[in-house]
């Protein structure tokens, strides 16, 4: 049995007695409901019998629906089963169709149960029963009646399978009952939901769940009928362009004008065709040329390949920036922008020499390492002036995806190339100088590793042929200067790191401070202020002050803060109209800046039992620690305070180990130490501390405090000590002389091995301090403790006392 494609259409259902048997028609896929007529096909040779049976009498019949068989099965008609529920129809009409089947027009007139089956042949036969009506009615369902009416005529107006008859028919409607009826059988429900809606006696209960389906068919009709309209919107807006840039061209093909589109093409292949570009670059720009000929401007693809196009012919493949070397000027320029830094200039001079001697060679991969502020960077921009080309530079620091450097592929949106191409364009030229700033800063993260991409970049042996993602095109980068800053070398991956020529940069001491204050800061800094070029000046040791009590760096970003302060001062009194020159004297500076927030002597230059002076490097610079020492009784232990690091721990140990085995050589009995509880502090315990130069500084306090002997106030010293006494080389020599002479600490005590890093310690430096040179721990603390060799007197007078009974 199978329903025709008709709308259900609701009659008011005459009281008819049910008869307790009726022929069963089963149905698939359609559910009758009472008081809706229904058309449907009969195809069944048993079921047309049931038909032709039932039109001969009351033309009564139960009409129940099969059940939908499980997923997998291929249950037929007659092994499926029909629901217990159904409805009581009578038959109004019956046509004859030239194939054999019939068609009805049935009308439910109530709903049933079946009982049992009484027979199965030659069609079934079954007894049923009436299901009673629920004649309860209340306020709360006849509101629900009203809104679930009104939510299917809104349904009505956007569903396109519900026509406006079953509107009008809606208004004739009044009682609930027959309400749920008509809008369950009209729905596009699952047939298990129209069942569920046909078994359900409560009609508060049926009214609620019609409602919930209405509703919710309400929701995906307007929901479809907003993507519908979205659509229409793109199409005729898509179709409104494509016939106007239709009649756009027959006009210009009219008047003898080219298309835009056409116009652009032209002008890109007179462009290829005039551009300098290597045979590959030549090759891949004329083919996607061809391909973007063939495209619609309004293709999203469009514009992808147009970008392409011109990153290809934008790119300075053969383009070099003119340069006419002069070793002598390029010296000038250097030394009118940065003073001091030798070691670079002297490496740029060479490479400009050789270069001049031949010109295809390679350019040096420069590493400039050095404390924050000292001029790397603006060294970069000097070298580029001087050998008068381009200047770019690209910061490194939090880079932590590979594609910065190397770009994207062009599948993805938005994709451009890397940082390394970018600025290739951006200098116009396929030599400029390009300077890696904070390159021991850069990350690695689940995007890839910048630093392995840079690999290629930086090495003279590859970067001739450098592929960038977006590109996919090799770029010669081997006529390019590369300089890379750095604080930390360490830091630097080393397979990086010894592709690189690295050139430490120290950091700057007093009078090299004063020098560039007065030539390059001071005189930048008023300019910037809008002052006249006299309206500040240093009278006497006033900058030197400066720069002692308010600065404690190995650069100069303090200082060139603190002489902007100055200059707003000076530009405040000359807005007041105070227009006599700013004297900044050794007297009235701190009314300028303030209070020193450093002291200038803060070393205690009194000889103390138990304090030493080591001399320590940071990446600022060099500073002085004090090593305090101190014993009292209790068990024999050693207490190391002030955030020290294992390194430095062990240094103490080492110390300590070294004089309690040698303990007879300087006089002290073998059980000095029984009893006693040793505590060694260095100050400012905030700051972490590690590493092996402070061991003899370390063996120096111990050996005081053991001996009762001060320690000299004006030296500082610094090396590794070793268990069996020797001194070990150290780094950072010309920072930790900077601090010692800071300090004004004159005597600076030196691994012997070291002597040889005074060569790189400028000549003033060296004439201000004495030095002294030791490989063993026992010439150290000699000098240390100012003795001439080892006798008595080193042993304390409690000692002398144990010894003598």
């Amino acid at each position: 049995m199978e329903s025709l494609t008709a709308e259900k259409r609701a009659v008011s259902p005459e009281r008819v007695a049910v008869p307790e048997v009726l022929p069963v028609l089963s149905l698939s896929e359609l559910v009758v409901f009472p008081g809706i007529v229904v058309p449907m096909a009969v195809t069944d040779e048993a079921m047309i019998r049931l038909v032709h049976d039932t039109l001969a009498g009351n033309k009564m019949i139960g009409c129940f629906t099969l059940k939908v068989p499980a997923p997998g099965t291929n249950a037929g008609n007659g092994e499926r089963g029909i629901f217990k529920a159904g409805a009581c129809c009578q038959i109004m009409k019956m046509f004859r169709v030239p194939d054999g089947s019939v068609r009805l027009l049935v009308r439910g007139m109530a709903r049933i149960q079946l009982l049992e089956i009484m027979r199965e042949r030659p069609y079934p036969l079954a007894r049923v029963e009436e299901m009673p009506r629920d004649r309860r009615r209340s306020l709360r369902l006849e509101a629900a009646t009203r809104a679930v009416a009104d939510d299917f005529r809104r349904l009505i107006d956007l569903a396109p399978n519900l026509s406006e008859e079953l509107k009008v028919a809606m208004y004739n409607v009044t009682d609930p009952e027959v309400l749920t009826d008509l809008i369950a059988a009209n729905l596009n429900l699952e047939i298990e939901k129209k069942q569920e809606i046909l078994e359900t006696f409560d009609l508060e209960e049926r009214m609620r769940k019609v409602s919930a389906l209405v509703s919710r068919e309400l929701k995906l009709q307007e929901l479809t009928r907003k993507i519908q309209d979205r659509v229409e919107d793109e199409l005729d807006k898509s179709q409104k362009e494509y016939y106007l840039r239709e009649q756009i061209k027959a006009i210009r093909k009219e008047l003898g004008e080219e298309d835009e589109v056409s116009l652009e093409i032209r002008e890109l292949e007179a462009k290829i065709l005039r551009t300098a570009l290597p045979p590959k670059a030549r090759e891949t720009a004329q083919k996607e040329l061809g391909r973007l000929a063939k495209m619609s401007p309004a293709a999203a693809e469009y514009t992808v390949s147009r970008s392409y196009l011109d990153w290809i012919l934008t790119l300075p493949w053969m383009v070099s920036s003119a340069e006419e070397i002069d070793v002598a000027g390029a010296r000038a320029v250097l030394d009118e922008d940065h003073y001091g830094l030798d070691d670079v200039k002297e490496r740029i001079l060479e490479y400009l020499a050789v270069r001049k001697l031949r010109q295809d060679v390679r350019g040096p991969i420069l590493c400039l390492a050095g404390p924050p502020g000292v001029g790397k960077t603006s060294l970069g921009r000097s070298i580029a002036r001087a050998l008068g080309r381009p200047f770019v530079r690209v910061s490194l620091g939090g880079i932590r995806d590979e594609a910065e450097i190397r770009g994207h592929r062009r599948t993805y949106i938005g994709a451009l190339p890397g940082r390394i191409i970018q600025k290739i364009r951006a200098a116009e030229a396929n030599n400029p100088v390009f300077m890696l700033d904070e390159i021991d800063k850069l990350g690695s993260d689940f995007r890839g590793d910048p630093a392995s991409a840079l690999l290629e970049v930086l090495d003279p042996e590859q970067n001739n042929a450098f592929s960038d993602h977006y590109l996919e095109l090799d770029f010669d980068l081997s006529k390019v200067l590369f300089i890379t800053t750095a604080n930390q070398v360490y830091q630097i991956p080393h397979p990086l790191r010894d592709r690189m020529e690295i050139i430490s940069l120290a950091g700057y001491i007093t009078p090299e401070k004063v020098a560039i204050a007065e030539k390059h800061l001071l005189p930048k800094l008023i300019a910037d202020h809008g002052l006249p070029e006299d309206q500040v000046r240093f009278c006497g040791r006033a900058l030197e002050n400066v720069i002692v009590e308010y600065t404690r760096e190995a650069g100069l970003r303090g200082l060139e803060r603190s002489l902007a302060a100055i200059c707003r001062k000076a530009a405040m009194r000359l807005t007041q109209g105070e227009a006599d020159p700013v004297k900044v004297t050794e007297k009235n500076y701190p009314d300028f800046l303030g209070v020193p927030k450093y002291q200038a002597d803060a070393v205690c230059r009194k000889p103390t039992v138990g304090l030493a002076w080591g001399l320590a490097w940071t990446p600022v610079g060099g500073e002085v620690l004090a090593i305090e020492t101190s014993w009292m009784p209790g068990r024999e232990h050693m207490h190391l305070t002030g955030h020290l690091g294992e390194v430095m721990k062990e240094s103490a140990d080492i110390a300590l180990s070294y004089l309690r085995t040698n303990a007879a050589r300087w006089g002290l009995s073998a059980d000095f130490m029984v009893k006693k509880e040793i505590h060694v502090h260095v100050p400012e315990g905030a700051t972490p501390k590690d590493g092996p130069s402070a061991g003899v500084t370390m063996a120096a306090a111990l050996a005081s405090l053991f001996t009762g002997r001060p320690v000299r106030g004006d030296l500082a010293m610094t090396g590794e000590l070793t268990l069996q006494g020797r001194i070990l080389p150290v780094g950072g020599i010309r920072e930790k002389l900077v601090a010692a002479r800071r300090a004004r600490l004159k005597n600076v005590l030196l691994p012997k091995a070291n002597q040889k890093d005074l060569e790189e310690v400028p000549q003033h430096l060296k004439e201000q301090i004495q030095f002294h040179f030791v490989d063993n721990v026992d010439e150290a603390i000699r000098i240390a403790l100012n003795v001439k060799g080892i006798d008595r007197r080193l042993v304390p007078r409690d000692e002398k006392r144990k010894s003598v009974k």
